[in-house]
């Protein structure tokens, strides 16, 4: 009895652990930490994080299942072992419910910010969703990103009742755009083979770091001159910018891809430090 008992635990577990890989758990968690620390630099009280947190969380997770679901006959004809729907490990019907259920969560909890707040987060779920259901393989496919980041800090700043400062959503697409670029590098074959041609593939393997490290550079510069930080922090990030960029220009292996998440994480840190 104790075994089964073991057995039957070790199932669950596995299941759960399948379900939550289909929700992009990696991208899910940074997005939603992204939001909390918005949340606490604009010095929301304690519920209004919560609901911010529960809100970003829910949309992303519906964001994650979504995509493994509209992607699955890909994924299963390109052999992707990774993905637990297409080899699976957890059943579409067990996603879909799940998909159901955050997207409930996502409309409650993101209304519960305030009318204005709810709405423009739930643009930016919809523009994921559109992302996924056709818009990733055209010339646009960047712009469900630069929605959806930028409309993030607007949606933190309307919870806490003002309009956020006019580099935080602009610095914030930027970001976006760079996070999708980079996204994509590890997919690249995957979707030549099925036909998808959203801007990153049109750019090129060749091109895609480079043009990111530029889009983030840009992300730096603005939320700089628009968070005006002391004389010399400002020396010292546009420093670390400018060394990381050309390490993207110039670097070879892995080393432009990890420069350009470098630069990412300062833009990060920037738009919440800076508030």
């Amino acid at each position: 009895m104790t075994a089964d008992v073991a057995r039957g635990r070790a199932r669950s577990s596995s299941r759960a652990g399948a379900l939550l890989a289909t929700a992009h758990a990696g991208p899910t968690a940074a997005v939603t930490l992204l939001a909390g620390l918005l949340a606490l630099a604009q010095e929301l009280s304690p519920g209004d994080v919560a609901l911010v947190v529960g809100a970003v969380l829910a949309g992303q997770l519906s964001i994650g299942w979504s995509n493994d679901l509209v992607d699955l006959g890909r994924d299963r004809r390109t052999g992707r072992d990774d993905k637990p729907l297409a080899t699976g490990a957890v059943s579409v019907t067990t996603v879909r419910v799940a998909c159901a259920v955050a997207v409930a969560a996502c409309v409650v909890l993101s209304l519960a910010c305030g009318l204005a707040a709810g709405l423009v987060h739930l643009g930016c779920v919809a523009a994921g969703w559109a992302y996924n259901l056709g818009l990733k393989g055209t010339a646009w496919s960047w712009l469900p990103y630069a929605v959806a980041f930028g409309g993030l800090t607007v949606f933190v700043s309307l919870t806490g009742g003002e309009a956020p400062p006019w580099w935080w959503p602009v610095g914030a697409a930027l970001l976006g755009v760079g996070a999708h670029l980079l996204n994509v590098l590890p997919d690249l074959d995957d979707d030549a083979a099925t036909g998808v041609r959203g801007l990153p593939h049109r750019l090129g393997a060749r091109w895609i770091a480079p043009v990111a490290a530029l889009v983030l550079g840009a992300a730096s510069a603005v939320a700089l001159a628009g968070a005006a930080p002391p004389p010399a922090l400002a020396v010292g990030v546009g420093a670390v910018v400018l060394a990381l960029v050309v390490l993207v220009v110039r670097g070879r292996g892995r080393t432009p891809f990890l420069a350009a998440v470098g630069i990412a994480l300062v833009d990060a840190a920037l738009l919440v430090a800076a508030r």
